[in-house]
C-alpha cells in the first residue's frame, strides 16, 4: 500500500517537471531579441516657433448717418408793432411837509401839555394845575398849584470829611482839584459822576465820585409845571493837606 502511494507521489512530479519544462522552452522559442541597429545619422536639433498671432479684424465700416428731413418752411412773421411812448404824466409830487415833533421827556409818564398835570385832583381853573386860580396851567396862577417857571436841584445831605482822605494818597502827600459833572436823578439821589478835569491822582478822582454817589442827596430840580426831573450839575472837589502846626483842614 505504501509503495503505491509512493509510485503516485513520482509520477505527479515527474509530469509537473515536464509540463513546467515544455512551457518554458515555448517561451524561449517565441521570443525573439533583435540587437538594436545602428544610427546612421544625427539627430537634428530644430527650435518650434509659435504661429504668428491672427491679424485683427478691420472695424466696421462707420454707419451710414441718415440725413435729416428738411422741415417746412413756415409762414412769413406779422408784421411789427411800432411801440410809441405813452402820453400820460404823472402828476407832480406836493412838497414834503416834516410832521410835527413829538414830544418827548427825560422820564416816562411826564408830558408837557397843559392837561397832563402832576396832580389827580382839578381845580377851579381850566387847566391842570391843582388848586391854581390861573386859567392855564398854573405857570402864572397866585395859588400853590401853579409851577412858576422850575428849578434847580439843591443839596440838602451829604459831604466829604477829613477823614475820608484816602491813606495812600495822604501818605505820598497827593493834593488836587477836580471837576466833576453829576446826574441827580428826580428821587434826588446821583446815579452818575464823571470826571471833567482830573486831580492827576487816580485815587482822589475815584474817592470823589464814589462818595458822592453814595452820601449826596438834593431836593431833585423840578421843571416849568413844578414836577421832579433828572438834571446834571458841575461840580469842584479840592483835596489839600494842612501842616501840623495849623488846624486840620475843614470839610466841604
Amino acid at each position: 500500500m505504501e509503495f503505491t502511494l509512493r509510485r503516485d507521489r513520482i509520477s505527479a512530479a515527474a509530469a509537473t517537471v515536464l509540463v513546467e519544462g515544455a512551457i518554458l522552452y515555448a517561451l524561449l522559442m517565441g521570443i525573439k531579441v533583435v540587437p538594436p541597429a545602428a544610427v546612421a545619422e544625427a539627430i537634428a536639433v530644430f527650435t518650434v516657433e509659435p504661429p504668428p498671432p491672427a491679424p485683427k479684424p478691420p472695424p466696421p465700416p462707420p454707419q451710414a448717418v441718415k440725413p435729416r428731413a428738411k422741415a417746412k418752411e413756415g409762414a412769413a412773421s406779422p408784421k411789427n408793432i411800432v411801440s410809441k411812448a405813452t402820453q400820460i404824466v404823472a402828476p407832480k409830487p406836493p412838497p414834503y411837509v416834516p410832521p410835527p415833533p413829538i414830544e418827548a421827556t427825560l422820564k416816562p409818564d411826564f408830558g408837557r401839555v397843559s392837561t397832563s398835570g402832576a396832580s389827580n385832583v382839578r381845580g377851579p381853573g381850566t387847566g391842570s394845575g391843582g388848586i391854581g386860580e390861573g386859567s392855564g396851567s398854573g405857570r402864572g396862577g397866585s395859588g400853590p398849584g401853579g409851577g412858576g417857571g422850575g428849578s434847580p436841584a439843591v443839596h440838602i445831605s451829604g459831604r466829604i470829611r477829613d477823614a475820608d482822605y484816602p491813606r495812600q494818597a495822604l501818605d505820598d502827600r497827593m493834593t488836587g482839584t477836580l471837576t466833576v459833572m453829576v446826574t441827580i436823578e428826580p428821587n434826588g439821589r446821583v446815579s452818575d459822576c464823571d470826571i471833567i478835569r482830573s486831580s492827576r491822582s487816580p485815587i482822589l478822582d475815584e474817592t470823589t465820585c464814589r462818595l458822592i454817589q453814595e452820601r449826596y442827596r438834593y431836593q431833585p430840580a423840578r421843571d416849568d409845571y413844578g414836577r421832579p426831573v433828572r438834571a446834571r450839575e458841575r461840580q469842584n472837589h479840592t483835596w489839600v493837606i494842612e501842616e501840623r502846626d495849623q488846624p486840620p483842614p475843614r470839610g466841604w
